[in-house]
């Protein structure tokens, strides 16, 4: 199962956080701070898997962004790549190539579309076409629920 996924940029901004296991905040920043200078000083050649603590570390770059999960000793390291690669095909899908300001200024989509792969620490999807048809439906939802004439009705457009 997985524990965490963090995302983090080259300079180590934390842009997204998921925890699947309890920890209180403090135990939670230490560990994030840990991680992401462990990953940061690593050299690009080297091996994207490394052991920590109690736990196996995966992690890929794509562009600025550093993709980082923890799962624990028994788990599938390569599952766990592929997982953070659906992520990512799926947030490029969503955003038309994703990049880190599309994680900053949308964060609740990412974290929606995070939501719809993974539940509790478990892949709960693996249909790219399921995913994107749920985001669609909820995208949606949202728009129905917005009042569109909302500052006209107020005088303020």
């Amino acid at each position: 199962m997985m524990q965490f996924m963090l995302l983090f940029s080259r300079q180590g901004k934390l842009r997204l956080q998921k925890w699947y296991v309890a920890h209180p905040d403090k135990v939670k920043k230490k560990i994030t701070r840990e991680l992401i200078t462990t990953i940061l000083a690593r050299k690009p050649k080297m091996s994207s898997f490394l052991e920590w603590k109690d736990l196996k570390v995966v992690y890929k770059r794509y562009a600025s962004l550093y993709f980082c999960c923890a799962i624990e000793q028994n788990d599938n390291e390569l599952l766990t790549l592929e997982i953070i690669h659906r992520y990512v095909e799926l947030l490029d899908k969503y955003f038309g190539s994703v990049c880190e300001l599309d994680i900053i200024f949308n964060f609740e989509k990412a974290y929606f579309i995070l939501d719809e792969l993974l539940v509790g620490g478990e892949i709960q999807e693996t249909s790219k076409k399921n995913v994107l048809k749920a985001i669609a439906a909820q995208d949606l939802l949202q728009e129905e629920d917005t009042p569109q004439g909302l500052f006209d009705d107020y005088g303020l457009g």
